[in-house]
């Protein structure tokens, strides 16, 4: 009995030095427009944790299951509430299929196309690709594309499909050892790009660091964050019904709270009420179509990406080291 009380004290003792940094009230309600999608009282389940950097996650089309990457170690993880946690897919991006010397990195964002192929945005291997099978050899993957103008892409980021079939995809240099200053940099900047087919066309080399990205619901507007300290920036471009992309408009600037908030513009969602979704400092920000910050969902460290539910009902987060889990409101 002296012993089990010994070990309970100790683990008292270890929780309270070291308390969950997730907030126990994580809405912050700036509008009262906020409570369209979320509520004030809502909290965050922590589902999963231990990761090095969680992010991309996506809900898999036929059973519901959340599928997110850690990043450094190179894997897909999925998670039900049935299961709990179990490894997908590794290797997810570094794979070898670039033969140069790298920092290994591996998969970063995540979708199903239309046709329900796992979509996998490659930091390793440079890449988009599609997930072809999986065995007991490992996962096996086809390139969608690799390269602009005979130069190979820095480190997919993000990316999502259009109900024409063609994919949007950031380009960082998150992949590279020494991102911009890296020798294997064969491009001169960190792009936006469009995969129609087999070709690619650029569509802005004036972002810094471009991040996650989203269509709005009618898909006339492109969202693309720019997870830049120097400037924490979401984005908007206007799309046209031929495929060409309109000039640049700044959706809201976040620069001025980097310093005192945690995290950056990362990933983001839209809903089908236009509200957006958009992982930054502080935790996960809620904004109407117009740009109006409605609130923070706050998570306590660096969210990286979110994710929707199959029925909308949840919104899934990679923040560091977590996945956690929200509900939001019936209505979006």
């Amino acid at each position: 009995m002296r012993h089990s009380a010994a070990l309970l004290l100790f683990t008292s003792s270890l929780a309270f030095a070291n308390p969950s940094p997730i907030p126990a009230n994580p809405v912050e309600q700036l509008k009262p427009e906020l409570s369209q999608v979320v509520a004030a009282d809502a909290q965050l389940e922590i589902l999963a944790e231990g990761f090095r950097w969680a992010e991309g996650p996506v809900a898999e089309p036929k059973t519901g299951d959340i599928l997110f990457s850690d990043v450094p170690d190179n894997k897909v993880w999925r998670w039900n509430s049935k299961d709990g946690l179990t490894l997908y897919l590794s290797p997810s991006g570094h794979t070898g299929f670039i033969d140069e010397p790298s920092i290994k990195e591996g998969s970063n964002g995540l979708i199903f196309n239309q046709k329900g192929q796992l979509v996998l945005a490659q930091h390793g291997d440079r890449r988009l690709a599609v997930l072809t099978s999986v065995s007991a050899t490992g996962p096996q993957y086809q390139s969608l594309t690799t390269s602009y103008q005979g130069k190979l892409f820095n480190s997919p980021n993000d990316l999502v499909q259009h109900s024409n079939g063609s994919y949007l995809f950031t380009d960082p240099p998150y992949g590279l050892k020494d991102a911009d200053d890296s020798k294997q940099k064969q491009l001169a900047f960190n792009g936006v790009y469009w995969l129609k087919g087999g070709d690619v066309t650029l569509v802005t080399d004036q972002l810094t660091r471009p991040n996650g990205l989203a269509l709005s619901p009618d898909e006339k507007w492109l969202y693309v964050a720019n997870s830049d300290p120097q400037a924490a920036q979401w984005w908007k471009y206007p799309l046209s019904a031929d495929g060409t992309v309109g000039e640049g408009q700044l959706f809201f600037d976040a620069t001025a709270w980097v310093k005192s908030k945690p995290g950056l513009p990362d990933g983001l969602k839209v809903l089908p009420s236009g509200h957006l979704l958009a992982t930054g400092p502080g935790g996960v920000l809620v904004f109407n179509a117009q740009g109006e910050h409605l609130g923070t969902i706050q998570t306590g460290v660096a969210a990286a990406n979110v994710a929707l539910s199959l029925d909308k009902q949840y919104l899934y987060i990679t923040a560091s080291n977590y996945l956690l889990r929200i509900k939001l409101k019936a209505a979006v």
